[in-house]
């Protein structure tokens, strides 16, 4: 019995020679216990040791005024890599001019590089009746009668050659295209060239202008009757009976039940904010540099008095 308690005793001390223990050590960090034997809560961040860049909201109606930065929601001609390469291109032209906020039914003045004119400078002033097409193909068509002559010229907007975009009228129209002022009496389309620039609180809505034109009789340029326009008053006066029925049967009011199609025709909103959440951000950042600059321009050092 006691040479059998030997044995055992024997191969004990021999297994903990051989088989020493394991420590474990974990990689979590253990709250700090206090001396009332609670836990202690985590302080925050101070604001010396951890900044942050506080990137700004970007609104709601920004896709109104930037639409060129959306693509073309047509799927066989869509490219990420282009459309990405694009909107870098238009963000760095914006750097070099500064385009301001207008849509259709506003009157603009625009200084472009001419060679064949006197001073190597021309400038247009007129109403924006177009603005369509997305990325660098961007372009804006404004109208103006001068000398009895209804004049056009069409602007790619970050043309290189455009030194100067003036808006001296920002207001909104009925419709999104106004190519009826072509049709139209020539007092919708008149704007004195030397026209001064109206002054605008910051931060006010944009107005919407509820004129309605007046067509010139026939011969038109478009078939106006079947385009559903509200901008125009006297369209009734020269429509027959066959040509209210030839309208009415090429009125498709289904269209607006169509939800298909308007996937189609549009970009989806989560797209939307993540092309703005990438544009704004360097557009809001070009805007507060060009104000400054402006204010140190301004700013004028006082003589000293004799």
């Amino acid at each position: 019995m006691l040479n059998q308690k030997k044995v055992m005793s024997f191969l004990c001390f021999k297994h903990n020679k051989l088989f020493q223990p394991i420590a474990l050590y974990s990689t979590k960090v253990l709250p700090q216990i206090k001396k009332t034997g609670s836990l202690s809560t985590p302080k925050a961040p101070s604001s010396s040791s951890h900044t942050e860049t506080r990137k700004p909201v970007i609104p709601a109606n920004c896709r109104f005024i930037y639409p060129e930065f959306l693509p073309d929601p047509k799927p066989e001609w869509r490219n990420p890599i282009r459309e990405k390469l694009e909107r870098l291109d238009m963000l760095d032209r914006r750097t070099q001019i500064e385009i301001p906020e207008f849509y259709v039914g506003s009157v603009i003045a625009v200084t472009s590089s001419d060679p064949h004119s006197a001073g190597k400078v021309s400038r247009f002033l007129g109403i924006c009746i177009l603005r369509e097409k997305c990325g660098l193909r961007t372009r804006f068509i404004l109208r103006n009668v001068i000398d009895k002559q209804g004049l056009e010229i069409s602007y790619d907007m970050y043309d290189p050659t455009i030194q100067k975009i003036e808006v001296l009228r920002l207001e909104k129209r009925l419709d999104d295209r106004l190519l009826y002022l072509r049709d139209a009496l020539p007092e919708y389309s008149t704007f004195d060239l030397n026209m001064e620039p109206e002054i605008r609180e910051e931060g006010a809505a944009v107005p919407i202008n509820d004129i309605k034109v007046r067509l010139r009789p026939r011969p038109w340029l478009e078939k106006w009757e079947r385009q559903n326009l509200r901008g125009i008053s006297n369209i009734d006066e020269y429509l027959t009976d066959k040509r209210r029925r030839t309208a009415k049967d090429h009125e498709k009011p289904w269209e607006k039940y169509d939800l298909m199609k308007q996937y189609r025709s549009t970009i989806p909103e989560e797209h939307q904010r993540e092309i703005y959440s990438e544009v704004y951000a360097r557009i809001h950042q070009t805007d507060l540099e060009r104000q400054k600059n402006k204010r140190k321009r301004s700013f004028v050092n006082p003589t000293k008095l004799a």
